[in-house]
């Protein structure tokens, strides 16, 4: 019997998932285990195993498809078993096209004459007296197709549903809200030109992406040309003032998205004040210096600072919050968000109840998330329910700085460098002492200034005295 292979749910909050790469064929052998593509969502790239042994008798998508969860994406079973019969009905793959069908897409995929423009913009009702089939009509509204685009390959030049499907195949992708923009101009008989890549997930083309491509550096004569290149307009713009464009997309996007509306929707201000680091740098070199067995020695600064604040927040609730519309969610356990610099953007994995962990729990935690994002194979679930976030850019060298307030929390700690400061010593001399800094974002209108600046003093006290503070966990 044929086994089907689904989009699986990578994490509650996934609804979605684009096919990167298939890394296996129609006709393929396959092992339980064998890798046979690689998906991503918007926070991480997963590779997905066969699942099962056998023939490889169907690819349902194409790289690049965004495939909802829990949707089917393969068959695999005995050479010439009848993939179709596996199919769930009600999938969005029950009714795909006959053989017949697929191959007379493909035939238009190749023909580069009824290729559709990338200025196509004929209306998708207005103007247009051919004849079209129901389905056809129904797809080219979802899919925003202007009919007078496409050519009908029906009895008597009828437009059908597979030449609505063709043109959309040949066309680059769209987001929802770009189809429904593309939609309203069509209707409204507007010209509007479709870019060969846009910066959404997977190089959709965005609603604010409709615009004109064709700019003043380029007329419509040349766009045959520039196609049969196999370079797009935008190249060919670029090469003549010499600069490169990278689309905002992915992760970089999400981030982008997540640090405006935070900016938007809170009242923020900093606060920033140092700790001595004394005892920070005495417990590090000792723990770096313990045996291998005692698992210590990959104990960092950042891990005691994380150590402490799980701590104090316990004492200051008010911090560890939620403001969710006019309403504030107080938490009753520390989840702590840690900002975690990939290659692919910055993620913020959760550690969760870090107030029932250990100092020794709380950094081999810490140091399994961040592996995680770094290699791409961390859980979406991984990614949401911190309460309250810590941001260190010491490493680097930061003094001082103003951390984004990860929404819809109320406060964000930044964990800065280490540098010498004077300090009066009992004899009215001065000595200089390692300090490090902190600043502390909070939204102001769920935490005023003089309770912040209390959690961050007693923040500050903790670090300063960690040994004691660890010292009365074992008590």
């Amino acid at each position: 019997m044929a086994h089907i292979l689904i989009m699986p749910r990578q994490g509650n909050t996934v609804e979605s998932c684009i096919i990167c790469e298939w890394k296996v064929k129609e006709g393929d052998s396959v092992k339980e285990d064998t890798p046979v593509c690689s998906v991503e969502t918007d926070k991480a790239s997963f590779e997905i195993p066969a699942g099962a042994a056998g023939t490889v008798l169907k690819l349902l998508f194409e790289s690049g498809d965004d495939v909802p969860v829990l949707e089917p994406i393969m068959v695999i079973g005995n050479p010439g078993e009848d993939w179709q019969a596996a199919i769930p009905q009600g999938s969005s793959n029950s009714n795909m096209p006959s053989k017949e069908g697929t191959a007379q897409r493909e035939e238009i995929k190749k023909d580069t004459s009824i290729v559709p423009p990338l200025g196509a913009s004929a209306p998708l009702r207005e103007d247009f007296s051919g004849g079209i089939s129901p389905r056809a009509r129904n797809l080219a509204e979802k899919e925003a197709v202007p009919l007078n685009a496409v050519s009908g390959s029906g009895p008597g030049g009828r437009i059908i549903e597979q030449d609505i499907a063709s043109y959309a195949a040949n066309r680059p992708p769209l987001t929802n809200a770009a189809k429904d923009e593309l939609r309203k101009r069509m209707e409204a008989g507007q010209k509007t030109n479709i870019g060969n890549e846009g910066s959404g997930l997977g190089g959709r083309i965005t609603a604010d992406e409709l615009e004109n491509v064709f700019s003043h550096h380029i007329t419509a004569p040349q766009v045959s040309g520039i196609r049969h290149s196999g370079m797009s307009i935008q190249e060919v713009n670029n090469i003549a003032d010499n600069f490169s464009d990278a689309p905002i997309k992915g992760i970089r996007k999400i981030i982008a998205e997540q640090m405006m509306k935070s900016s938007s929707t809170t009242a923020t201000f900093t606060l920033n004040s140092s700790a001595p680091a004394v005892k920070l740098q005495e417990l590090r070199q000792g723990f770096k210096n313990s045996p291998e067995e005692f698992g210590l020695n990959k104990i960092t600064i950042n891990d005691l600072v994380l150590f402490a604040v799980s701590r104090v927040l316990t004492h200051y609730h008010y911090m560890n919050v939620h403001k969710i519309g006019d309403t504030i969610r107080h938490w009753n356990n520390i989840h702590l968000g840690v900002a975690v610099s990939t290659g692919r953007g910055l993620m913020v994995p959760v550690i969760r109840n870090a107030d029932k962990l250990s100092l020794l729990q709380i950094s081999q935690r810490a140091r399994e998330l961040a592996g995680a994002c770094r290699c791409g194979t961390i859980s979406p679930d991984d990614l949401k329910g911190s309460t309250f976030t810590i941001s260190n850019l010491g490493n680097a060298g930061i003094e001082s700085f103003s951390p984004v307030i990860n929404i819809p929390e109320a406060a964000i700690l930044g964990v800065c460098s280490i540098v010498p400061k004077p300090v009066e010593s009992c004899c009215g001399e001065y000595k200089m002492l390692p300090h490090i800094g902190f600043s502390l974002t909070i939204d102001h209108a769920v935490v005023d200034g003089a309770p912040a600046a209390e959690f961050l003093k007693t923040l500050c006290d903790a670090v300063r005295d960690i040994d004691m503070w660890i010292i009365r966990e074992c008590m």
